[in-house]
């Protein structure tokens, strides 16, 4: 099995009100679930990490316990920091976003193969509205 993940996050400010959105789709491009998850007072960064571990959370609530083993995600973000980061392109140096990046290697690795790619804020539309929506409901 298959499912791709779009995440945003942001920050009205930075830091500031925060915000994470993301949808899940399955293989054939159907949504089968979604996050918007108002965060407080954070960073752009950590709202971007906070997008992804709030969708891995779910995807591994939907496929049931000792499942992710066998499910191939990719997650599309428009944050190239986080994707660098989580290919091992760019270092971690920042010790919020350290524990952001250990959260989300730990819950990544409990799935089959994941892969992260970097994709235009254009096709990334659904999840930036659930983080506005986040931020909207937050403010």
């Amino acid at each position: 099995m298959h499912f791709t993940i779009h995440a945003d996050g942001g920050a009205r400010g930075n830091p500031g009100p925060a915000g994470a959105g993301a949808m899940i789709r399955d293989e054939f491009g159907n949504s089968v679930a979604s996050v918007s998850q108002f965060l407080g007072t954070r960073t752009n960064n950590f709202a971007e990490y906070e997008a992804v571990i709030l969708a891995f959370e779910t995807l591994a609530k939907l496929v049931g316990t000792g499942k992710a083993d066998v499910i191939d995600v990719t997650v599309k973000m428009d944050s190239e920091l986080v994707v660098k980061q989580m290919r091992g392109e760019y270092k971690v140096k920042h010790p919020v976003l350290k524990g952001q990046h250990a959260r989300l290697a730990s819950l990544a690795a409990t799935f089959k193969n994941v892969s992260f790619s970097h994709v235009p804020r254009a096709q990334n539309k659904d999840a930036d509205a659930l983080a506005n929506d986040a931020m909207d409901r937050g403010a």
